[in-house]
């Protein structure tokens, strides 16, 4: 049942998924859009690439935040988890929270819409829903990375790696609606990696420098 609580909280979600983290912290501590360097994305891969490590670890981190922050409302709306359907209920409204705030941060109303890709805020939803599943993704993640550089294709392994943790490690703790969420993951990654997929696959993808800092100017 739809209340005028459940609503604000969807409202609030999206709002806090729409705070472009990237954005305001390179153009008030760097005097620079990231949106117009590097991907052209407002997320923390961009700002890794464009500004380096100093700017885009509080951006990851900020925009995991959003997308943690925006799923736990359930709770502070009051969503019963008391019996399996409660729990159920709870975590379903949870993850469409968690979707709203991810939606903000695609298409911020406080950026004139036009945001990044969602995975450190899609991540932060996942920490709120599985924290097991979500720190199998960040190992993954990790591992990826270190091996390749390749932002976009940790990213794209991470999300495979949680519809997997779901259905096969961790399925007592979820229910079909987490396992369809699994699959839309790996779906909004899809597309939203389309361009760095083929840049894969021509071997022209960027490589994420972790150990130094990149001029804002210099495009990749």
């Amino acid at each position: 049942m739809i209340t005028g609580y459940s609503l604000s909280a969807l409202i609030l979600a999206y709002l806090c998924g729409s705070i472009p983290t990237a954005v305001w912290i390179g153009q008030a501590f760097y005097n620079v859009d990231v949106r117009e360097y590097g991907s052209g994305n407002a997320g923390a891969t961009n700002t890794f690439r464009v500004l380096g490590k100093k700017a885009g670890i509080p951006v990851m981190l900020l925009d995991i935040l959003k997308g943690w922050t925006a799923t736990n409302l359930a709770y502070f709306i009051g969503v019963s988890t008391t019996g399996a359907y409660h729990s159920i209920a709870y975590t379903n409204y949870a993850l469409a929270l968690g979707v709203t705030a991810v939606m903000g941060h695609l298409f911020p109303i406080f950026a004139g819409f036009r945001g990044g890709k969602g995975i450190a805020t899609l991540f932060g939803m996942i920490l709120a829903i599985n924290l097991s599943a979500a720190l199998l993704c960040v190992i993954v993640f990790v591992i990826v990375l270190l091996l390749t550089r390749y932002v976009s294709l940790s990213s794209i392994t991470a999300g495979f790696t949680y519809l997997i943790g779901v259905t096969f490690f961790y399925n007592r703790y979820t229910n079909n609606l987490v396992v369809i969420f699994g699959m839309g993951i790996c779906l909004l990654i899809l597309v939203t990696h389309q361009k760095n997929i083929e840049r894969l696959l021509k071997g022209k993808e960027s490589k994420v420098n972790l150990f130094k800092r990149k001029k804002a100017t210099e495009q990749v």
